[in-house]
């Protein structure tokens, strides 16, 4: 009985001790990362999207769901390549229906004149499909300027 006991504990501790981690948890890891190698003092949403407020908007009003929204933005991965960017050109005028789901849980976050810097995990972005230079699994940073809406 002692030694059936033995091997159910070692292998629920081996069972425990070899499961993987999922893609959220290491998406989480590498903007944690991110955040502690660049200085940065982020705040969490329960959706698993990490942010930074650069320049707080103005009034009380957010977006929704349906809002018209006008902004610049940049989007790169965590190794700093730019993958998308309307800075230099003319803002993006779009409604949240047509964006990824990060931007759609982001955008509403934020008051008009706001600048914000979002770490959207990768199954909030193209998850693992990835999209053009867009590799799978990866976590994107979005800087945001909500123009107006």
């Amino acid at each position: 009985m002692k030694y059936f006991l033995f091997l159910l504990t070692a292998l629920t501790l081996t069972t425990i001790s070899c499961k993987k981690e999922s893609q959220s948890e290491i998406d989480e890891k590498k903007i944690l990362e991110y955040a502690e190698n660049n200085n940065l003092d982020l705040e969490s949403h329960e959706s698993g999207i990490y942010y930074i407020v650069e320049k707080e908007g103005t009034g009380t009003a957010h977006p929704n769901f349906n809002s018209q929204i006008i902004a610049h933005y940049k989007g790169s991965l965590l190794n700093g390549q730019v993958f998308d960017s309307s800075i230099g050109g003319a803002p993006l005028s779009f409604k949240l229906t047509q964006v990824i789901k990060g931007w759609q849980i982001a955008i509403p976050l934020m008051k008009k004149g706001e600048k914000t810097k979002f770490f959207i995990p990768s199954n909030l972005a193209y998850g693992e499909s990835g999209s053009g230079s867009i590799p799978a699994n990866s976590v994107l940073i979005f800087d945001i300027e909500l123009i107006d809406f």
